[in-house]
């Protein structure tokens, strides 16, 4: 997987990578789940995106997770 850059027309439109349109059954077109994280957007296939949402911490509950691992000296902290 690598890094690659795309153009996002004035209309807001963006092209989805031939090798992504075919992997996740897109060769003709279709939905897909838009994220907006705030710091960037994530784009997936179609109906995934409620259950990846519903697995995410917010950043609330990720710094209590990492405040709770203070206890514990073999576990590395963001502090």
């Amino acid at each position: 997987m690598a890094l690659q850059e795309y153009l996002v027309s004035k209309s807001g439109q963006m092209s989805l990578p031939a090798a992504a349109r075919h992997r996740w059954g897109l060769d003709e077109g279709g939905p897909v789940d838009v994220i907006d994280l705030g710091f960037g957007v994530l784009t997936v296939p179609a109906g995934t995106g409620p259950a990846l949402l519903n697995d995410l911490l917010d950043r609330d509950r990720h710094a209590a997770f990492v405040e709770s691992l203070d206890d514990d000296p073999d576990l590395a902290t963001t502090h």
